[in-house]
């Protein structure tokens, strides 16, 4: 059998190791910090399973052709485990964006029977099964003359809403640097580029309660990756994040110190990352919520023809977070159907397959996780 070695047992990860742990693979966790790669396997005794400290050169002596490596370490390191992946024979998953030095390797990938997934976890992941699926369910009724408008959300929020409107399960200067970052995405049939996205924040209802949402990131490049019809005229795509109705008036410091742009912003930032560490990060075994809603609609002569959701609310706690368990164990099937042989060759982002996506619905429905679809 197939050696799995899991890179990085963060919070985030613990659910999935422990479902691959479980179901009798060979299996080895790596982490910087030997006890946390241990603690994430302790409920099982088996041989086939064991805890290394991380450390890329050894990796690279211990992996041999067909293993898989999942890694959740910071993107920066992707690339490097790539090429490993691609000397050793090995095949590669990660929730990561698809980054494009990483897109590059498909051709080599590809020639050696490889497969490399990427974004297969919450957002992006769970949430691209969903906008398949919706414009797969378009496509069906074959209509023509469309307009269509997208909108993907997702966030993770505290389960008891507190006066910041959020928590921190990590360092905040992520969270902080990412206000900044320019988000694309088309409105009213233009594409529109904003450079402080949290400043085009919507109110956004969702079972009648009220969220905020912003745009995120590059929105445009999913139109082709959700195989859009090129006939069809859209109208808004965005995917974006959610948060708490009340989270801009609870930023409005935070939003300041950007929009300011001193001299000594990173150091500003830093010094209010640990100010939120110390006052907003989440409790011991403290329950967090993930809300995700996509929502694909269309128009003919400016009458609707169809509307269609998916959309899960997800609870947990300890080491079992929504965020958690939502990426992990989606992140763990991946694993199982690169077991099968049931993903196809070469880089890619998080399958469309139907079918493919059945199985990540039913893995997930394994542990309570609800899908509603309307």
């Amino acid at each position: 059998m197939k050696n799995i070695h899991w890179l990085g047992s963060g919070l985030s990860s613990i659910p999935g190791i422990r479902r691959l742990a479980s179901n009798n693979y060979n299996l080895t966790v790596w982490n910087r910090t030997l006890s946390k790669a241990q603690k994430s396997i302790d409920h099982v005794k088996t041989d086939k399973v064991s805890a290394k400290t991380f450390n890329i050169n050894e990796i690279e002596k211990k992996v041999e052709q067909g293993d898989i490596i999942v890694s959740q370490l910071t993107a920066s390191m992707h690339l490097d485990i790539a090429k490993i992946c691609l000397e050793k024979k090995c095949h590669f998953v990660t929730t990561s964006y698809l980054a494009p030095d990483i897109k590059k390797l498909n051709e080599q990938a590809v020639a050696q029977n490889l497969t490399f997934i990427n974004e297969v976890g919450l957002d992006p992941g769970i949430d691209h099964f969903f906008s398949h699926l919706l414009v797969q369910e378009l496509k069906s009724l074959n209509l023509n003359n469309l307009s269509v408008s997208y909108k993907s959300y997702c966030g993770g929020i505290p389960a008891v809403p507190n006066d910041f409107k959020y928590k921190f399960s990590w360092s905040p200067v992520g969270v902080i640097k990412a206000l900044n970052s320019p988000a694309k995405f088309t409105q009213d049939f233009e594409e529109k580029l904003v450079p402080q996205p949290y400043k085009e924040v919507k109110n956004h209802l969702i079972n009648n309660e009220s969220f905020e949402a912003y745009p995120n990131r590059d929105s445009l490049p999913y139109i082709e990756e959700y195989l859009f019809s090129p006939e069809w005229k859209i109208k808004e795509f965005v995917r974006g994040t959610l948060r708490l109705n009340g989270w801009t008036l609870a930023w409005r410091e935070i939003f300041n110190m950007l929009e300011k742009q001193d001299a000594n912003i990173e150091e500003q930032i830093q010094q209010k990352s640990n100010e939120l560490w110390k006052n907003y990060r989440y409790d011991k075994n403290e329950e967090d919520r993930v809300v995700l809603w996509v929502n694909l609609e269309a128009e003919q002569q400016d009458k609707k023809v169809f509307s269609s959701t998916y959309q899960l609310d997800e609870k947990g706690s300890g080491e079992n977070t929504a965020m958690a368990k939502l990426v992990s164990i989606t992140l763990s099937a991946a694993v199982d159907l690169m077991l099968q042989n049931k993903i196809q060759p070469g880089v890619q982002a998080a399958p469309s397959n139907k079918h493919i996506i059945d199985y990540f619905f039913k893995v997930l429905s394994d542990y309570s996780i609800k899908i509603d679809h309307h």
